[in-house]
C-alpha cells in the first residue's frame, strides 16, 4: 500500500499529464493548459491574485529552457514554492495558536 507521500506524487504527475495532454503532446504544458490547471486545480491561489496577466508571468518564471512551454521539471517548482509559501502560513498560524515548534 502506498504511503501518503507516494499518493501525493502520483497525484501531482497525474495531474500534470491530465492537462498536458489537453493539446498535443503530453510532456509539456503549454500557455492554455497551464492557465486550464491554474484554474482548476490553484483557483484559489489564482482568484487570489488581481494582476490578470498572472498565468502570462508564471508561463515565463516557469519556462527556464525558453521553449514555450513547461515541462514537468518546471512545473514541480511551481508546486515546490506555493507548497514553501504554504508552509510558511502553516508555521504562523501554529505560533498564533500557541503550538511549540518540534
Amino acid at each position: 500500500m502506498p504511503s501518503d507521500l507516494e499518493r501525493a506524487m502520483e497525484m501531482l504527475i497525474t495531474v500534470f499529464h491530465r492537462y498536458a495532454s489537453k493539446e498535443g503532446g503530453s510532456a509539456s504544458l503549454n500557455r492554455r493548459e497551464l492557465k486550464m490547471l491554474m484554474e482548476a486545480e490553484l483557483g484559489t491561489f489564482l482568484k487570489s491574485q488581481k494582476d490578470p496577466a498572472t498565468v502570462d508571468r508564471i508561463m515565463r518564471d516557469l519556462d527556464s529552457n525558453g521553449d514555450g512551454e513547461v515541462n514537468f521539471e518546471e512545473f514541480v517548482s511551481l508546486v515546490v514554492g506555493l507548497s514553501i509559501a504554504c508552509e510558511q502560513i502553516y508555521r504562523l498560524h501554529m505560533q498564533s495558536k500557541g503550538v511549540k515548534k518540534q
